[in-house]
């Protein structure tokens, strides 16, 4: 099934996916014709199916300028310029807006949205009494602010960004969570988001360039010694410490392509792409940016640093070599005996092999030494046996002295990449089916890329040309790819068809004025993606409830059944770090400490109560690195960018919750606290229990079934918490 979903005559886009997701259909009658379809798949020679030619640049909406429409008059009473443009779209569809959520439900909804936590008892007490028309825009400055919204929207991007602890073809790379760390803190510091990819692709040589900021003024970048850190995004895509398949380069323009521009280049590492106005030779010109970058190992310490630990070192080595030198002379005696004693027990042959130097063996004799010699090896425990009980105690006690010289920790270290001056002299050529030991040296190749209008100037630097065109205000990729992706963020759709293929089979915008509108906005206001979500959630649109009344919603499914004008706001299921999260948090033993290397639960219940965001991540072949936990709610493995996470219903996510260990351990933890805050009054315990895990109060039949459960049964208000954690209403938002 991986091989049909990169096959490019395999329908489109969207039904390969929709293949994906029902599974693999092969049958032993299908062989041949997969056998077949493989060949086709590795062909260079093949021409895009019969109807079809390759898009030229200026047919892609996606390449045209940006716009900057006027925005809609008289199609809503709100102020937003989102309203107005959907506003029209229902109006000319004839559908009509659902009304405004619940405060509890929107309280809900936001907060998990911007920090991926439940609101506490006294988040919802506080917005519940501000009655002041301030309320919702103040709660989103305050879940703005908190440093816990670096965590969930940093999760987002890192999944877009494809991190991984470790990967299938080498080690985790060293200090790989400082990366994921700077990404966090970027989110929290409102890291204008064309100095997000800028630093991402050049590190700290960002700074102390002049560049054309968001806005278009030539600026000059405040140094930030940190960005160093956010070159884990390079790094990552090493799958060798020799770099001899150049996977920097090659992942580097993937990547970049996918995450910032929405256009999927990957079959133009064989073939000229068949559908976009990308050539084989782009590919390898852009690859050519990056073909001089190899990993290096960066010590993280100061020179005083790196003295002190070469003394630490020198010490320990003579520590160690001093006592396992008083080990051997103390156990010699008794190691001689028990040698001689086996030696003896040989054949005159076999003696005479193994006492003969090794300058006077013969071949022979070489042979008898290597077969008998292991035989002759002493283990400790043997020499123990023979030893008198007093002298067995200061053996006992010279080993724990050698085994208490422990070394010393080593400096931390991060795992970066650099340019190798031998490397960009080399000349480029197009790759035969992506392999560097093929090039074709008849097709040479100068550094470049797509849809730049020109021969670049690389004067400033090969990167750095490349990230001043990708960040410059002129390039309409850029900002609607972030708008379009962000939006999907909040309402789990998007304004193009497509949230990460904006080429020929990327399908149409579905808002094009409201996606120019708010890209050339963003723009405008320096890229800051706090300013997004702030627009965004403080729309009429994000309020909206997630249904009306029967008649019309009837009405308004049948004109528009994919709420493609958003007449409502879309159910949607909790992804798998703001569950598990969630039951810790209702627990009462979630640690939101930030930053720091990445914790393993393996199948094992977790050993760290940290936010889920901070769980280790990636693929190997012979383990699976990620915890189960992960997998069965359909958290990605960082091989590839992923911009959109599949949502699947299946028994092993019901079955986790119903019958984890884990799980039962916080309902039990859970419902102390209750009792803890709660007292004796059983019906206090059961509303604040649904207030902490649904965010409501029951009603009056729930609040009757509850305190019948709790009656008379010691673990009733437990099972009380475990049924709350498996309700759906814990794990969607409305």
């Amino acid at each position: 099934m991986l091989l049909l979903a990169r096959h490019p005559f395999v329908a489109s886009r969207s039904s390969r996916e929709t293949a994906l997701r029902r599974g693999a259909a092969l049958f032993p009658r299908k062989l041949a014709s997969l056998l077949l379809l493989c060949v086709l798949a590795c062909s260079t020679d093949l021409i895009p199916a019969q109807g079809r030619e390759r898009a030229k640049a200026e047919d892609l909406w996606s390449l045209k300028p940006l716009a900057h429409p006027a925005i809609p008059q008289g199609f809503t009473s709100s102020t937003n310029a989102i309203d107005a443009f959907l506003g029209r779209a229902r109006h000319s569809r004839g559908v009509q807006a659902v009304g405004p959520a619940e405060k509890r439900i929107w309280l809900r909804r936001v907060t998990f949205d911007l920090i991926g936590l439940p609101p506490t008892p006294e988040e919802q007490s506080a917005f519940l009494e501000d009655k002041s028309p301030q309320a919702e825009e103040k709660l989103v400055e305050r879940l703005l602010a908190s440093e816990q919204h670096g965590v969930r929207y940093g999760r987002h991007w890192l999944d877009v960004l494809r991190y991984a602890d470790v990967d299938e073809n080498m080690p985790a790379a060293g200090g790989i969570h400082l990366w994921r760390d700077w990404v966090v803190d970027a989110i929290n510091h409102d890291l204008a988001y064309d100095a997000f990819a800028r630093a991402q692709i050049l590190g700290n040589r960002a700074a102390r360039r002049r560049v054309i900021s968001a806005a278009g003024h030539l600026t000059r970048v405040e140094p930030r010694p940190e960005d160093l850190f956010a070159l884990g995004f390079l790094a990552r895509g090493a799958t060798s410490r020799t770099d001899a398949d150049q996977s920097i380069a090659f992942s580097a323009v993937e990547t970049i392509s996918s995450a910032f521009l929405g256009m999927t280049v990957g079959c133009a590492k064989c073939h000229d792409h068949f559908y976009d106005p990308i050539l084989q030779s782009d590919f390898y010109a852009m690859k050519s940016l990056f073909d001089p970058l190899v990993l290096r190992d960066m010590t993280l310490a100061t020179t005083e640093q790196i003295l002190e630990q070469g003394q630490k070192v020198e010490e320990h080595e003579r520590e160690l070599n001093r006592a396992t030198e008083a080990m051997r002379a103390y156990v010699k005696p008794y190691h001689d005996r028990l040698y001689e004693e086996r030696l003896s027990s040989m054949t005159p042959e076999v003696q005479s092999a193994i006492r003969k130097p090794e300058s006077r063996r013969s071949a022979a004799e070489q042979k008898t030494y290597d077969d008998y010699y292991p035989i002759l090896r002493i283990d400790p425990p043997k020499i123990k046996a023979i030893m008198p009980r007093e002298q067995v105690k200061q053996y006992d006690t010279m080993l724990a002295q050698i085994q208490a010289l422990k070394a010393p920790a080593p400096l931390p270290t991060f795992c970066s990449v650099e340019d190798d001056a031998q490397r960009a002299g080399q000349p480029r050529y197009v790759l035969t089916s992506g392999d560097p030991e093929r090039p074709r040296k008849s097709q040479p190749v100068k550094a470049g890329f797509p849809f730049s209008g020109g021969s670049p100037d690389f004067r400033e630097g090969l990167r750095e040309t490349f990230v001043d065109w990708l960040t410059n205000p002129a390039n309409p990729l850029f900002a609607r790819v972030a708008v379009n992706r962000v939006w999907h963020w909040h309402f789990g759709e998007t304004l193009h068809a497509s949230i990460s293929d904006f080429g020929a089979l990327g399908g149409s915008p579905r808002h094009p004025e409201l996606l120019d509108w708010l890209a050339s906005e963003f723009v405008a206001h320096g890229c800051s993606m706090k300013w997004l979500h702030r627009f965004i959630l403080n729309s009429d649109a994000y309020r909206g409830a997630t249904s009306g009344g029967a008649a019309q919603e009837r009405e308004n499914a049948r004109i528009d059944p994919d709420n493609l004008t958003l007449w409502k706001f879309p159910l949607r299921r909790l992804e798998a770090e703001p569950i598990r999260d969630s039951i810790l948090a209702a627990a009462g033993t979630l640690d939101l400490r930030r930053g720091g290397p990445s914790f393993e639960i393996g199948n094992q219940r977790t050993n760290s109560l940290r936010r889920a965001a901070y769980m280790a991540r990636g693929y190997r072949s012979s383990s699976e690195a990620m915890p189960d936990y992960l997998q069965t709610f359909d958290a990605e493995d960082g091989r590839a960018v992923c911009p959109r996470r599949t949502q699947t219903v299946t028994a092993p996510q019901a079955l986790f919750l119903m019958n984890s260990e884990a799980v039962n351990d916080a309902a039990g933890l859970f419902a102390k606290r209750l009792r803890n805050r709660a007292g004796a009054d059983p019906a206090a315990a059961v509303a604040l229990g649904f207030e902490i895990a649904l965010g409501r109060d029951p009603t009056g039949e729930e609040r009757q079934i509850a305190l019948d459960l709790l009656q008379g049964d010691a673990d009733g208000l437990k099972n009380l918490c475990w049924i709350l954690f498996n309700l759906d209403e814990f794990l969607y938002v409305r």
